[in-house]
């Protein structure tokens, strides 16, 4: 049975603890969910995990057949590159507010969260890698009060999060997402909105280059579709810039 903490509401516990084996692929595209199942297995009664499976619809990460079951669905190539769109323009705004008004502080603890991403690395620890790489973009956000901005890119990257864990570590090293985040806290330093802004562009677009390769490499986990016009525009781009 997995543990559930009285204090707080349960369904949220439960949607936490599916998201997160769905992105890990601890739950595999294309599997079935059981309500029943699940409530037991968190000693709950099935309305929350029922809520659970509503807000993991929403998500993206699950599809619920009415008298036929709920089941995982798989990457969408084109969700993930339309929620890195939004990404990338809200966190580009973030970046440049940041060379505004940050404070030493903030930056100083982002710092400490990189050598945090260094030691996962070095031990390779992919899942406390992404969980440290969540909170330094959350805490840029954070240091200049822009908490609902982050609220509202999380609503949307879950299918973005399920390629950033696939992509570790040989699609998207560890070391060159560290570097990328070392260059935007440099830029954040100098107070070079523009360097930021472009630090902050190519480290969300990295996603974009690894995605194909990943398609390939894991093709029962990915819908059969092209990336939209623009993600692929950029991602031929890119491959020529780098």
């Amino acid at each position: 049975m997995l543990k559930i903490d009285d204090r707080g509401a349960v369904a949220p516990q439960i949607y936490a603890a599916l998201r997160q084996a769905i992105i890990t692929m601890a739950l595999k595209p294309g599997q079935a969910l059981s309500e029943k199942e699940i409530a037991a297995s968190f000693g709950s009664s099935r309305q929350p995990a029922r809520e659970a499976f509503i807000k993991l619809a929403e998500a993206g990460l699950v599809r619920i057949l009415p008298q036929r079951g709920t089941y995982v669905v798989k990457v969408s190539p084109r969700q993930v590159a339309d929620a890195r769109f939004v990404r990338e323009a809200v966190e580009v705004a973030v970046a440049r507010h940041c060379c505004l008004s940050v404070d030493t502080l903030s930056l100083d603890g982002l710092e400490r969260i990189v050598l945090d991403q260094e030691r996962a690395a070095a031990t390779d620890d992919h899942t406390g890698f992404l969980a440290l790489d969540e909170a330094f973009h959350k805490g840029l956000a954070e240091a200049v009060g822009c908490s609902e901005a982050w609220r509202v890119i999380e609503m949307g990257k879950a299918q973005m999060d399920r390629v950033r864990y696939l992509s570790l570590p040989e699609a998207s090293p560890m070391p060159l997402l560290i570097d990328q985040h070392r260059a935007i806290l440099r830029a954040i330093r100098a107070g070079d909105a523009e360097a930021a802004s472009a630090a902050v562009r190519l480290h969300l677009r990295e996603i974009l280059l690894a995605l194909p390769r990943l398609a390939r490499t894991f093709p029962d986990l990915f819908e059969d579709e092209d990336l939209p016009g623009h993600a692929a525009d950029l991602q031929a781009a890119l491959r020529e810039e780098l």
